[in-house]
């Protein structure tokens, strides 16, 4: 076995022969370097890795080539080597678990084949998918999902919120916390890894909730006829350059049944975009008047229908296995983005959202006085606490309550007895 002091002048002096050899150092234990038949020499370190011992097979972990880094770094290397190999760890094992650890993009792709699509919902698994391909995989993709630090995702987290996108910014990193708690499950990522997203501080969201008041519906309505029958007018997009704009006369468009009754569905019912757009006539029971969703947001559920709604759904003809039936007959309707821009502007409702429809429709309910329980069945909701959104619309108690306490206020101002206030057909008097 060689050995010498391992330094620059006497590695420079190694001259390479038929094989490869190992010269070790006199002084460090377990440090050398190897001198290949090429004339490359890379220095080493041997240890024994967990208790050591003789029973225990010697581990070759490579350092650094020879002119990368100097003798006196090499050294340094094998020091901190041999001191973690005697507290038990194994930096060969480390350096090949780190060489074999995947990539972000790798456990995206596990992710969303194993357990995204097969246990979520379409919509969810596609806006997953949007997520990780439009904001993840450019920016943190290709590295190793075990190198990500709290800082990486701050900062993609800032930077979305920093383009106006705050609700997309917590979506997405309730999304990757989901994805990295998947893998520490699964061990795709080594024992003892910390999801980069905890701790991390959301940005405050201002929720959206528009309702349609009593003449905002009935300009709805009538845009709705009108688009049915004799057609809404348009005008071209001034931002869009078009070369041959069609002429005033003919800027009047009629729409077809199945893009007004989608609208009127989503309206009557309260469903999501998807759930009508989605909706197979196998999915109706006339008889008893309901639908029955496979699956959607909260999973398989059954929607009541009212009459109006069973009505709609009467006049739509039958053109293939979708109610809301689209160019091809085996394809659901996609979208009703640009014929909504339209009905919208026409009916001067700029900004409604068609998920405002969803809204109106728990509004109305709440408002009517019939209970917070009984939307969120209707609505579909899992959780009381989603449905408690609507909880200051739900406002007969609050009212009465209200009365109550001005009525008492009045009595002592004006030194006269408390009157009760009773309800009477619908209207409020005092006794």
């Amino acid at each position: 076995m060689a050995k010498t002091r391992i330094t620059k002048r006497s590695v420079d002096g190694l001259d390479p022969a038929d094989k490869a050899f190992v010269v070790y150092d006199t002084e460090l234990s377990g440090f050398g370097v190897r001198v290949a038949p090429s004339g490359s020499k890379t220095y080493i370190v041997e240890y024994r890795p967990g208790s050591g011992g003789r029973s225990v097979r010697s581990v070759r972990l490579a350092l650094g080539r020879h002119g990368v880094i100097t003798a006196d770094e090499a050294r340094k290397l094998a020091r901190d080597r041999l001191a973690q190999a005697r507290h038990g760890d194994d930096p060969a094992a480390q350096r090949r678990q780190e060489r074999e650890a995947k990539t972000v993009n790798q456990i995206a792709d596990i992710w969303m084949s194993e357990s995204v699509e097969p246990k979520l919902a379409a919509g969810t698994a596609a806006l997953y998918r949007h997520y990780l391909d439009k904001h993840v995989r450019p920016t943190i993709g290709t590295r190793k999902a075990m190198s990500i630090t709290p800082a990486d995702i701050d900062a993609l987290h800032g930077k979305l919120g920093k383009a106006g996108i705050k609700a997309t910014a917590n979506r997405l990193s309730s999304m990757l916390s989901a994805m990295f708690n998947f893998a520490a499950r699964r061990n795709i990522v080594p024992a003892g890894f910390t999801n980069p997203v905890r701790g991390l501080e959301k940005f405050t969201e201002e929720k959206r909730e528009r309702y349609l008041s009593t003449a905002e519906l009935q300009r709805l309505g009538a845009v709705l006829r009108d688009a049915e029958t004799i057609g809404i007018t348009w005008e071209p997009d001034p931002a869009k350059k078009v070369k041959h704009a069609a002429k005033p006369e003919n800027r009047r468009e009629v729409y077809s049944p199945y893009v007004v009754g989608a609208i009127r569905l989503l309206l009557l019912t309260g469903c999501r975009l998807r759930e009508i757009l989605n909706l197979r006539w196998a999915d109706v029971d006339f008889e008893r008047g309901m639908i029955f969703l496979a699956t959607s947001k909260t999973g398989r559920r059954a929607v009541v229908l009212n009459a109006p709604a069973l009505a709609v759904l009467e006049s739509l003809p039958r053109a293939g296995d979708y109610v809301i039936a689209s160019s091809d007959p085996a394809k659901p309707r996609t979208d009703l983005k640009k014929p909504w821009g339209r009905i919208t502007e026409a009916a001067e409702l700029p900004g409604l959202r068609i998920h405002d429809l969803r809204h109106s429709f728990a509004s109305i309910g709440a408002g009517g006085g019939m209970g917070l329980p009984i939307v969120g069945k209707l609505l579909g909701h899992t959780q009381p606490s989603t449905t408690a959104r609507y909880a200051h619309l739900d406002a007969d108690p609050v009212r009465a309550a209200s009365d109550r306490i001005g009525s008492t206020i009045v009595a002592a101002l004006e030194n006269k007895p408390l009157a009760e206030v009773i309800q009477i057909a619908g209207t409020r008097k005092q006794a």
